[in-house]
């Protein structure tokens, strides 16, 4: 005797695998990514990253044969990583916004090569600081917010003006989206995008990216928990990313990422704006 029970019957939607595509909720693709390159002056140059193992560091000319790959692979952005020289670097991380400075000549180099491909560019100061901090120092070694601010806009204008199409500001500074927001319009760079790191979480999990841009060594002992967040605070968190998207963020991003995905969930569930997850180098290393 055929039993009609139970009227509803959830299996019936996985019982092949083109029933299982038709109803798939979630997908990830190569639309989904986002490829992080380091960059280093000189030519012909691949220096391979002790820490993040099959990483390198590339000079621009071999910088654009990586790229090809990662065109060809459909991925539609890179994040430029700079590993300055010891000798450029200073206390006010002046640098950053050399307009012949090695991000700028790799974004101009990118753009002219493959103009399709979305270049996003670090906005922040700790590869350029003797110090290693992102901000500038006072005598007394804090932090000067607003002082470091002038000088992430003045970054950010530098990469608009080489090509770059999305700037992501991940220094944690108060105000600093908005002051860059401000900087790119009044230049005529409206259509330049935003995407800032909101919620950037002290971790020890960037280690092997300070080394890959060489300012380990610079920052020593010292931390950076006077701005990065408290990794036991998730309110803070939500605020700030509330903050960044009042000042004009297009998009923002939650950093690291597995720790942390109750953050992504929720800043996605209250906002439902763009939301990135930063797989930092750290979690890279522990993977591989």
């Amino acid at each position: 005797m055929l039993s009609s029970f139970p009227t509803h019957r959830p299996r019936r939607v996985r019982q092949g695998r083109n029933i299982r595509r038709l109803v798939q909720e979630s997908t990830l693709s190569t639309s989904d990514l986002i490829m992080p390159l380091f960059v280093c002056e000189g030519s012909n140059k691949k220096e391979p990253i002790k820490n993040l193992p099959g990483q390198n560091r590339y000079s621009i000319d071999q910088l654009l044969k990586v790229i090809k790959k990662i065109v060809d692979l459909d991925i539609p952005a890179v994040a430029l990583f700079p590993k300055i020289e010891p000798q450029l670097k200073s206390i006010d991380g002046s640098e950053a916004f050399n307009d012949n400075g090695l991000i700028p000549k790799a974004i101009q180099a990118i753009k002219s090569e493959f103009p399709d491909l979305l270049v996003i560019s670090d906005i922040a100061l700790d590869p350029y600081t003797s110090h290693g901090q992102d901000g500038i120092l006072d005598e007394n070694q804090k932090i000067l917010n607003d002082l470091t601010n002038t000088q992430l806009c003045k970054q950010a204008l530098v990469h608009a003006k080489a090509g770059a199409d999305i700037v992501a500001p991940s220094d944690m500074m108060d105000g600093r989206i908005g002051e860059i927001r401000k900087t790119l319009d009044q230049h005529n760079f409206q259509e330049v995008c935003i995407l800032s790191y909101s919620a950037k979480f002290a971790s020890a999990f960037y280690g092997p990216f300070r080394d890959a841009v060489g300012s380990a060594s610079n920052l020593g002992s010292a931390d950076k928990k006077s701005y990065q967040l408290n990794p036991a605070n998730k309110d803070e968190a939500l605020r700030e990313v509330q903050l960044d998207i009042k000042e004009g963020a297009d998009m923002v991003i939650v950093k690291p990422g597995m720790p942390y995905l109750d953050i992504v969930s929720a800043v996605k569930q209250k906002f439902g704006v763009p939301t990135f997850a930063y797989q930092v180098s750290g979690e890279y290393s522990m993977l591989h």
